[in-house]
């Protein structure tokens, strides 16, 4: 590593001392200490090489004589021989996700070709200290899989799992108020103050784009230009942007179909299908048995309305080109492609304690909730798909029992300034997708109203974040543009989204 932040970081490891900044928010300093990297859930072979250190930062700012939190910091060198003077710092997704577990995702799009970036665990998650996991919580979606998605039995192991969870991390003496978005916002500031960075850029993924946006709120000072790919606006993160992403995405999905001569005439208006299907089970619930790798026996899935809807989201939007087939097929009486696929993420083991339960907590029960009622999320869904009952509409996707957790979890609500409209006119690249039901395109133009020097992108025929697409075409399109981006500002060449291919659509012999 050659710029300026790489040798700070060296000079301050060679004389074995703490860098010390001024809080962000005027309590205790934040100190940055460098050390070894931190432990993953599976390896990262560029944590071999990467700078590596600790940032300590109040764990609540209120309290000055408080407790303080460390936070894991990475920093991995840029490709180039003479890099920009100015990092990337990675904004995670989530809420939850560990910014030092995204490394993979970073360098496959090169983010470093020019510059260094910096990758720092949000607080509570799995390589901060403390990590809020919560592997009781992480087990329910395997626990209830033969339950109704939205069902009272659902529910209730839910909120179990998640009192345990609580209970546990209070009685190590977190204080779960302390963490959200404002908070971390600071952390980043500390950071940058800590290593002595004049200007930085910042590029946020999913729940990471309204960490951005808050940031940019609250400290745009140290700013050079920002990238947002899947974009949560902060003023309307929650059940009421979830019924409207998924509305938008899996109408996306039925819409290319419709447009494709073959999709729609061997499947006919499959949205149509669809949403009677929702219907239908959420009437009446249907256990199908399905096998799944890894698992020696056959396990009991129940189909529900709700669940339907869950998975049209997500898997079903990133895997789009296989959606009309698995629908019809449930349609024809086979529920094993859906059921299949449920089940086989469901019952994984891989992500059993690796989210920071403890932060999409945080930020879905102190920012989320307390700003919109039950009846704006019922109404949203209603927007969304009229024709669902009401079970389904209490019940947001990817957001499942949100409100009834948010009771058992008790955190007081965060100050109403973040949920703020950002207005800024520093540079940045909004990334939206066309197929995205997890952050609606239709966000991407929303939050550019209020950023005067902002480039808005769509990237075409896929889901939920351009810049880890499967797509091989439309991921390597998002990551030139935002490799490009940082380079050249607001006039980067987006003509690669022309070369995205259409859906190839799976069409299945008529039955």
């Amino acid at each position: 590593m050659t710029n300026t932040t790489s040798t700070l970081i060296r000079a301050v490891a060679a004389t074995a001392l703490v860098v010390a900044a001024a809080s962000a928010a005027g309590a205790q300093p934040a100190r940055y200490t460098p050390g070894p990297c931190p432990e993953t859930p599976t390896p990262i072979p560029a944590l071999e090489d990467a700078e590596c250190g600790t940032l300590t930062v109040p764990e609540n700012r209120s309290r000055p004589n408080g407790r303080t939190i460390e936070l894991s910091v990475a920093i991995v060198a840029a490709e180039a021989a003479q890099p920009r003077p100015d990092p990337i710092v990675w904004m995670a997704g989530g809420p939850g996700d560990d910014a030092i577990v995204e490394i993979p995702l970073a360098l496959a799009g090169q983010l470093n070709r020019d510059r260094d970036v910096i990758f720092m665990s949000q607080r509570g998650t799995y390589t901060a200290n403390p990590s809020l996991t919560c592997p009781e919580v992480d087990r329910f979606s395997g626990d209830t899989i033969d339950m109704p998605y939205d069902g009272e039995a659902a529910r209730r192991v839910f909120a179990k799992a998640t009192l345990e969870c609580r209970r546990r991390l209070t009685a190590m003496g977190v204080d779960l108020s302390a963490y959200n978005t404002i908070e971390s916002a600071h952390d980043v500031e500390d950071l940058r103050l800590a290593l002595g960075i004049e200007k930085w850029n910042l590029f946020g993924i999913s729940y990471g784009t309204d960490f951005t946006l808050t940031y940019m709120r609250l400290h745009p000072e140290g700013i050079r230009a920002a990238g947002i790919d899947g974009v949560f606006p902060p003023p309307l993160a929650g059940g009421v942007a979830a019924w409207t992403s998924a509305g938008e995405g899996i109408n996306a999905v039925f819409r290319a179909c419709s447009e494709q001569t073959a999709c729609r005439e061997r499947y006919g208006d499959i949205g149509r299908t669809f949403r009677r299907l929702v219907q239908q089970y959420e009437r009446n619930p249907k256990t199908v048995r399905v096998n799944v790798e890894g698992i020696d026996e056959p396990v009991n899935v129940m189909i529900s309305g709700g669940m339907l809807v869950q998975w049209a989201v997500s898997p079903g939007t990133h895997i789009a080109r296989e959606v009309p087939a698995a629908i019809d097929a449930l349609a024809h009486g086979d529920a094993t492609p859906i059921a299949s696929l449920w089940a086989g993420i469901k019952l994984s083991p891989e992500g059993i304690g690796v989210l920071g339960n403890g932060l999409f907590y945080g930020v879905s029960c102190g920012e989320w909730v307390p700003y919109e009622s039950y009846a704006d999320v019922i109404a949203a869904g209603r927007r969304a798909f009229p024709t669902f009952p009401l079970s389904v509409h209490r019940n947001a996707p990817n957001l499942q029992f949100m409100r009834s957790n948010c009771a058992v979890w008790n955190v007081p609500p965060v100050s109403p300034a973040v949920r703020d409209v950002t207005a800024s006119d520093i540079p940045t690249l909004v990334v939206s997708a066309q197929y995205d039901a997890q952050t609606a395109p239709s966000f991407g133009p929303l939050v550019a109203e209020t950023l005067p020097n902002a480039t808005v992108v769509e990237i075409p025929n896929i889901a939920h974040v351009a810049f880890g697409s499967p797509s091989l075409e439309a991921r390597r399109c998002a990551q030139e543009i935002v490799r490009d981006y940082f380079e050249v500002l607001g006039d980067v060449d987006t003509s690669c989204i022309a070369t995205v291919p259409p859906t190839d659509f799976v069409i299945t012999p008529r039955r």
